[in-house]
């Protein structure tokens, strides 16, 4: 295994955002702080950059963008669809380098053999250096694939994570924020899927009225894309953070539900049962306990946290209840 190429999740902190990304930063520092998470490692900022600077895809990056740039100065703006599609040309068909795929098999096969199965199921999620920031967050600018199984999977889907960093999404928020395209660097951190039964995101801060005694919660039946994506009105809480009392609750109709496809092994859409439409996810207690998990978060990071949870279906309760992600919340005034 190259040294440098691979870190394990427990092993990562905030001190390693220049390293490993913001969000395998985010997920080591949870672990570190006790609170529940998923197992998995982090491929290294080291090996993307090994990647693009020994197989030419940098330079030809650097090339492309001038490009587009001296454009945008005679057309009056960068048609950012068009830039992602030129750099996506550049890295079609170039091949991970072999060091690097036997880093990141060797470490799926570790995971995998710590979860007891030959081929674990897997989230791959992009990490880039400059995301979950408290400046910036790129949410839903760059790639994250569920329910990825084997090795060949594995190292495709990361290779997808490091082109994600040149979305049009990407290549436009970077160019608002003033931020540098080729300084953008990417881990990936590679997570033991967790089986859903219900998935949400938590501030512990109101994003709406901005009072920072409440806590908002939202949740929906299955993976948390239902949530983030906006395709489910999910049940909404509002939760005192002093008393953890709950003030106020909205129970929507929640009609369909985002879960691995058993015979696919991808990820689908399909409609939820008539009795559980209706029907909160979770009891007022389930509530409770998240919200304190959340205060648990935000005292430990010392700021307004957006946090992403999931209860799995495998676990019992309070063992269930896991954090996905946890980064300060950067649109508050």
């Amino acid at each position: 295994m190259q040294r440098g190429y691979i870190k394990p999740l427990d092993q990562c902190s905030l001190a390693d955002v220049s390293t490993v990304g913001g969000k395998c930063a985010s997920l080591g520092e949870l672990e570190r702080a006790g609170l529940p998470g998923s197992p998995g490692f982090a491929v290294t900022v080291k090996t993307y950059e090994d990647f693009v600077v020994r197989t030419g895809i940098k330079n030809r990056v650097r090339e492309v963008l001038k490009e587009a740039l001296d454009a945008a100065a005679t057309n009056g703006g960068v048609q950012f669809h068009e830039l992602e599609a030129a750099i996506d040309d550049v890295f079609s068909g170039v091949e991970l380098t072999e060091d690097a795929r036997a880093s990141i098999v060797a470490s799926y096969r570790t995971l995998s053999a710590r979860c007891g199965c030959d081929n674990v199921l897997v989230a791959v999620r992009s990490s880039a250096t400059s995301e979950d920031s408290d400046q910036s967050s790129f949410a839903g600018q760059h790639e994250t694939f569920l329910n990825v199984c084997g090795e060949d999977e594995v190292v495709e889907k990361t290779m997808a994570c490091w082109k994600s960093l040149f979305s049009a999404a990407a290549l436009h928020y970077r160019t608002s924020a003033d931020i540098d395209h080729l300084g953008a660097e990417m881990a990936v951190a590679v997570q033991k899927m967790v089986d859903a039964k219900v998935s949400g995101v938590m501030f512990t801060v109101n994003p709406i009225s901005g009072d920072s005694g409440q806590m908002v919660i939202e949740m929906a039946w299955g993976l948390g894309e239902g949530v983030v994506s906006g395709y489910v009105a999910p049940d909404n809480y509002i939760v005192d953070k002093e008393t953890l009392a709950i003030v106020e609750r909205m129970i929507s109709p929640k009609m369909v539900e985002f879960v691995r496809d058993a015979d696919s092994g991808g990820t689908i859409m399909r409609d939820v049962e008539e009795e559980r439409q209706s029907i909160p996810c979770m009891t007022d207690d389930e509530v409770i306990e998240l919200a304190r998990m959340g205060v648990a978060i935000e005292s430990y990071y010392g700021k307004p946290m957006d946090i992403e949870w999931a209860v799995d279906a495998q676990l019992p309760w309070p063992e269930a209840l896991v954090t996905l992600q946890s980064r300060p919340i950067t649109t508050l005034s």
